[in-house]
């Protein structure tokens, strides 16, 4: 049987919520590096694998899907021992499904709102309604860890893997935490418990160098 294919680049969050996943449920990926900052997503071969030229992109045999949260998924769904990280129960479920939901369209996204445009448009300023905004994002995480110790509920799901790549990616471009108490307890449990924890914030180091470079001092300040 082929290894399972990853194709990733360390510094992208969506990459590593994958592979956060893949390391929580147990697989081991074949890794090939995508180089966005190269613009290596555009090259023909990798355009026949995923035609949306994205990453993360996973190849299984001959299955191919990409999306980081839909590829936490798949993984979960085929290859994990029991379902404590994507519980059938519809109840839970549907928890996880929302913090993912929320991540994509939320959080990642407003993080991605200040960082995409310093990485490939070269501003160098962070507007206070993006921060303001980011913010308005992270309180609502604090709402979700107010009555929990993981983002979903009473133990680790991949919602918490998404989480964790996208939090620690804005943490590493120079964002405080500070005020979000919960936030930080919550890392210092994924700093303990998730497998991957490392390989996560070493990539997260260099998408922070990356976009840290390219602002103005004082942003988050």
């Amino acid at each position: 049987m082929s290894p399972v294919k990853l194709y990733y680049f360390p510094r992208s969050g969506p990459c590593r919520g994958a592979l956060l996943a893949a390391k929580q449920v147990g697989v081991a990926f074949d890794i090939q590096m995508v180089d966005l900052l190269k613009k290596e997503q555009f090259d023909p071969e990798f355009i026949k694998i995923n035609p949306q030229h994205t990453v993360p992109t996973l190849v299984d045999g001959e299955f191919t899907l990409w999306d980081g949260h839909a590829i936490a998924m798949y993984l979960v769904n085929k290859y994990a021992k029991d379902d404590s990280l994507y519980p059938r129960d519809p109840k839970r479920r549907a928890v996880v499904d929302h913090r993912l939901l929320f991540d994509i369209g939320v959080l990642y996204a407003r993080i991605r709102d200040i960082c995409f445009p310093v990485l490939f448009r070269d501003e160098t300023e962070v507007t206070a309604d993006k921060i303001k905004s980011l913010e308005e994002a992270l309180g609502w995480v604090e709402l979700f860890l107010r009555d929990n110790l993981w983002v979903a509920g009473s133990n680790l799901t991949i919602a918490d893997t998404a989480f964790l790549a996208s939090i620690t990616s804005i943490a590493a471009v120079g964002y405080k935490l500070n005020k979000f108490t919960r936030i930080l307890d919550w890392l210092g449990r994924c700093e303990k418990e998730v497998k991957g924890w490392e390989e996560n914030r070493y990539g997260a180091a260099l998408f922070g160098e990356a976009v840290a470079s390219r602002l103005k001092p004082g942003q988050f300040m």
